[in-house]
């Protein structure tokens, strides 16, 4: 049977086109093999795939195909992103990255160390696309998902990211410029490593940092003046410290902060709905209570006040809403002194001594949700799950860490252990599993739900700065996006395969936020209605679907 499907270009000239010549009169005649389609090409992709044994083998085999053919990456991926989103990101890069060193072939962005201070701007400009820079993520490597200090091991996560930008928000593949910051590691493993691939030096100074940083933002901006800036796994103190410092200067977010707190809001605002159904409980009275207070939590939390106070509650009244948990126990005033991010959420209700046990605070607490931003595997015991399920006829649990192995709880202990009644989140995968003859589906609190939706409108509007308005915009329109398929299903978020049309939606809500705050700098958008805006946006998706796959999607 002929095969109808338009062929991918090779050196801009299509196969089709070099297949139909005589060998005699075909110049590319020994590059390309006599038998040669897309179709076919696309499945011996996805076979060579398949055939990998370890998650850490098929993500070097994508990350080849990704450099090598990247109209098939992105082809594949888009139409199988259920298998391929937990390789190129969550979990596998976890692994990829603290294997990088040992499995490096080429470089996928740039590297820029303490040693370039003085001549970033030189750097920066030896990028290859210059002027096609849209956006940029950013990683110094100093806290890699759960996984500590890796240095400049990090990269991953950068290219990552922007492989998930390019796949779910169509942003351009030359748009994208992934950074790895150089500072230096305090992980004397990888100082050891003859391997290793940065700096063989402890970390530089706070002050000697700042000079740093300030240098590169300017340089940024100065290079790449379209770029949105996207701070990825900084260190808890410095991902706030530079995300305050810049945000009302340059486009810039942080997604560890914004991008987690905004996609927990979504599924929690769905979670919740479907909680308060249940229990009679008013939307305003939900009670969260985190266990984790780093910079994913505390950002997770001062989102989360956006829930309350669209209920009607002041700022306070939401603050009161949400208890925090660290290492030590209940977070609270007299405990002693807190570091700054903590203070928000510190307690001034409680004076009573330190409270540890995880089911103790839940019995004093009285939480409708149990959000888990700790890295600290099955710290939500059966007994912290039974504690949950006791005081919630349909209890939030959203056990968040990445990867799997650092997740709070599975989804089949959750299931278990509350009697299937839980309202599960994760930050990971987790299969469907059978309960009472009834299939339950694990809710994936991702990120790349809303950051290639978030970064895409920020693009498009050519925003100033993100403000947390449009944050709050992206997390609402993720919400909003179920289809009532998904709803009776009971789905806390849409099936990832939908990305593109989710991303559309988001991106649509954020111009339209930028604009209220008059940090646009699109106007010519501004007198579009809201259809036609939302087809504008997806118009300008990059797709490297044949024209007849992409109304599928």
């Amino acid at each position: 049977m002929a095969i109808t499907l338009p062929l991918i270009p090779l050196n801009g000239v299509p196969l089709r086109k070099l297949q139909s010549q005589e060998p005699s009169s075909n110049k590319f005649n020994g590059m390309v093999p006599p038998i040669m389609n897309d179709k076919i090409h696309a499945e011996r992709c996805l076979f060579q795939l398949r055939s990998k044994t370890t998650p850490i083998e098929k993500y070097i085999y994508l990350s080849m195909l990704k450099e090598q053919d990247p109209a098939m990456f992105y082809r594949l991926c888009l139409t199988n992103m259920g298998e391929f989103t937990p390789i190129i990101y969550t979990p596998t890069v976890g692994d990829a990255c603290l294997q990088y060193s040992n499995i490096y072939r080429r470089p996928e962005g740039l590297f820029i160390s303490i040693k370039d201070k003085g001549n970033i701007q030189g750097v920066l400009k030896s990028w290859k696309s210059v002027d096609d820079a849209r956006i940029s993520v950013v990683t110094d490597g100093s806290r890699i998902l759960g996984l500590g200090d890796l240095g400049v091991n990090g990269m991953p996560i950068s290219a990552g990211k922007l492989a998930l930008y390019i796949a779910g928000a169509g942003v351009r593949p030359n748009s994208t410029l992934p950074i790895c910051l150089d500072l230096g590691t305090n992980t004397q493993k990888y100082l050891d490593d003859p391997f290793y691939l940065g700096l063989r030096q402890k970390r530089v100074s706070d002050s000697e940092m700042k000079e740093f940083m300030d240098e590169f933002m300017a340089a940024m901006a100065a290079t790449f003046p379209k770029v949105i800036v996207q701070f990825e796994d900084f260190s808890t103190d410095n991902a706030f410290q530079y995300l305050e410092r810049y945000r009302h200067r340059y486009p810039v977010l942080n997604d560890d902060i914004q991008g987690t707190g905004a996609v927990v809001l979504s599924g929690f605002t769905n979670a919740a709905k479907l909680s308060s159904a249940a229990s009679g409980r008013a939307l305003s009275d939900h009670r969260i209570l985190f266990f984790g207070a780093g910079s994913a939590g505390v950002g997770v939390a001062m989102q989360l006040m956006s829930f309350f106070t669209i209920q009607g509650l002041s700022t306070e009244e939401a603050r009161e809403r949400i208890w925090l948990v660290d290492s030590q126990g209940l977070v609270f005033n007299t405990r002693g002194k807190l570091p700054n991010h903590k203070q928000c959420f510190s307690r001034r209700d409680y004076e009573g001594p330190r409270m540890t046990d995880l089911v103790d605070i839940i019995n004093y607490v009285k939480p409708t949700a149990l959000l888990g931003l700790s890295t600290i595997s099955d710290a939500f015991s059966p007994g912290v799950i039974q504690a949950m399920a006791a005081n919630n006829p349909r209890p939030i649990i959203f056990p968040l860490s990445n990867p799997v192995r650092l997740s709070e709880c599975t989804f089949k202990s959750a299931v278990e252990h509350s009697n299937g009644r839980v309202l599960f989140a994760s930050g990971s995968p987790f299969d469907a599993i059978q309960h009472d003859g009834k299939m339950l589906h694990a809710g994936q609190g991702n990120n790349m739900y809303i950051f290639p939706g978030l970064g895409l409108g920020c693009i498009l509007s050519r925003t100033r700065s993100v403000t947390d308005s449009m944050v709050e915009a992206a997390s609402l329109g993720l919400a909003d996006s179920l289809t009532p398929e998904e709803r009776d299903c009971g789905l806390l978020y849409p099936r990832i395969e939908r990305i593109r049309s989710i991303s559309v939606q988001i991106a649509t809500t954020v111009i339209r936020s930028a604009q209220k705050e008059g940090v646009d700098r699109s106007p010519e958008l501004r007198s579009m209605k809201d259809a036609e805006l939302s087809e504008w946006v997806k118009s300008k998706m990059w797709n490297p679907l044949p024209s007849e796959t992409r109304s599928s999607l």
